[in-house]
């Protein structure tokens, strides 16, 4: 700990305002109320505001909600859309084929549509109004340890005001130490601090690789209630055409109000060829004939993109170390056989703040202490969604009809299937390389005939995204070895992070022709997190830019 940085000290300290984090404070705070105890509890934000980087599935299950706060019907909770009418389809490049069968786990009876910016908006004025101590535009940037690195101590905030050079400017602000009892990570997938604490203590030793999806996802403003959608539907989901039955992933349409859509396209970041690249994928996507027809006459409002963390049960780390709990998308707590996390991520809050206050009552923040929450959790229906889905994301990875085998067989056997347990494989490790001195056939291009309205380009996406970044900071994109890129990356895979970024971050120039180099554009980027994720090289760290920098959601 930087002891020439100011400190503020805290009971608890929720690093990350996404709705696990949310859920827990809000239950924690609740149940202090009841004891009448008085906690400090503090949250942090690396957005500019709560919802701002909140971008995820919108079908909401409302189990944990309800739980939380019974009344939310008449709490202004920001609904979209109370029912959920679902279809199905199969898509070949130019039709569609109903699924005669819905599995279970995939009806969405009782389910709403929500914005998760709203929603969590929504839950922040909620966990105010307890108490809560709430710090948007601050982005945890280190984990705090004691002396001896076996006990969390909380989270240090980085420094704003600080150039390219690392040379502080007249604005310069020093990052704070947030200390506390207990620090709740919440930081969503892929998060920097969790990586940190994976490093240091081996939480997710002994667990399967985590595994990821990419998401593009849009919000369309129709001229009205699209056709398709009058006839009482209100979710789509696809799979087929773009990606086929070899690379795992799908679509999906959500009706909003005010004749608005929500539509996305999810695609698993184990696939294999190198020049696939997902936004062009989404394109193909949206101008299939089902989907433009429904889009058709829209207009882009909003843009963006996330990774989703779907490894599910045998990828949950080790919830509890000294002084800190993991819940939500870090906790890989996403039932990707549901296509649902919210609720998921919301009840690990409410366990974890019911632990805490047990360990607050004995002022004991060890892990001998905090490891009931892990118990809390097996406890749950959490377990019992997760143990039913355990092998379902690694039957979907397996290559043509075979992967809907594994699903039967599945299906019949409560999760156990053929085998149990499915192996992973790291997402950096699936990519093919190219045959030596070929020049690739690139897939055919999404991006004909964009009109800049309904079918934008990524430049177009990102500004939609309202994503803005302070230009002169240090780059948050560390790439380790820039010479690699123009060699052996160009050579055996032509640079595939050029193709998976859905923001342009990333380019290879020539200058002069034939010397090429990697030019980064780290202002555009949309903190999904690909790039750290499915690298082959292991080559790029994402780290927190500046606070308060990045995407602006709204609607999303």
């Amino acid at each position: 700990m930087d002891r020439s940085r100011e400190e503020f000290p805290f009971d608890v300290l929720f690093v990350g305002g996404g709705p696990a984090n949310l859920a827990g404070a809000i239950h924690l705070l609740q149940l202090a109320q009841k004891q009448n105890l008085q906690i400090e509890v503090g949250l942090i934000e690396k957005g500019d505001s709560i919802g701002s980087h909140s971008l995820s599935g919108a079908i909401l299950d409302p189990i944990a909600l309800r739980e939380l706060i019974p009344d939310y019907l008449d709490k202004g909770f920001p609904l979209e859309t109370a029912e959920c009418r679902d279809t199905f389809y199969y898509l070949t490049p130019s039709g569609q084929l109903p699924v005669p069968f819905t599995p279970a786990y995939m009806h969405n009876e009782g389910c709403c549509i929500i914005s998760i910016s709203k929603f969590t908006r929504w839950l922040a004025e909620r966990a105010e109004q307890l108490g809560l101590n709430l710090f948007p535009g601050f982005a945890g940037t280190e984990v705090l340890y004691d002396e001896a690195g076996s006990r969390v101590l909380g989270v240090g905030t980085g420094d704003k005001g600080v150039d390219k050079n690392g040379n502080q400017k007249p604005n310069f602000e020093p990052g704070i130490d947030l200390t506390a009892k207990v620090t709740v990570f919440g930081e969503g997938s892929r998060g920097s601090l969790i990586r940190d604490v994976q490093a240091k203590m081996g939480i997710f030793n002994d667990r399967m690789p985590q595994v990821f999806e990419t998401a593009v996802k849009e919000v369309i403003e129709t001229p009205s209630t699209a056709p398709f959608f009058s006839s009482g539907n209100t979710v789509v989901h696809t799979f087929g055409y773009p990606l086929g039955l070899g690379t795992k992933g799908g679509g999906f349409l959500y009706k909003l109000k005010d004749s608005r859509i929500s539509l996305g396209l999810v695609v698993s970041l184990d696939y294999e060829d190198p020049l696939l690249e997902p936004y062009e994928a989404f394109l193909r996507f949206k101008k299939h004939p089902l989907i433009a027809g429904i889009i058709e006459g829209g207009k882009v409002i909003q843009q963006g993109a996330k990774t989703l963390p779907v490894g599910g049960y045998y990828t949950i780390p080790q919830l509890s170390v000294n002084g800190a709990l993991f819940v939500g998308d870090s906790a890989s707590m996403l039932n990707a056989q549901r296509l649902k996390g919210i609720h998921t991520a919301m009840k690990s809050g409410m366990l974890a703040a019911e632990t805490i206050i047990q360990a607050l009552e004995k002022q004991d923040f060890s892990r001998d202490c905090l490891s009931a929450y892990e118990t809390a959790v097996k406890q749950s229906w959490i377990e019992r969604e997760h143990f039913q889905a355990r092998n379902f994301s690694q039957a979907l990875s397996r290559k043509g009809l075979g992967k809907f085998l594994h699903i039967g067989a599945q299906y019949v056997t409560g999760g156990r299937g053929v085998t149990d347990p499915m192996p992973f494989v790291e997402d950096d490790s699936t990519l093919t390389k190219l045959p030596s001195g070929s020049e690739p056939q690139k897939e055919p291009s999404g991006s004909d005939q964009l009109d800049g309205e309904l079918y934008v380009d990524k430049l177009t996406g990102v500004y939609l995204s309202g994503t803005q970044h302070e230009e002169d900071q240090p780059c948050h994109l560390i790439v380790h070895d820039t010479d690699l890129c123009a060699t052996r990356c160009y050579e055996e895979y032509r640079n595939p992070c050029t193709r998976f970024c859905p923001a342009q971050v990333y380019e290879i120039v020539e200058e002069p022709p034939g010397a090429r180099r990697l030019h980064l554009n780290p202002s555009n980027c949309l903190h999904c997190k690909t790039c750290d994720i499915k690298d082959p090289y292991k080559n790029i760290t994402w780290t927190c830019p500046e606070g308060g920098g990045g995407p602006r959601y709204t609607i999303v």
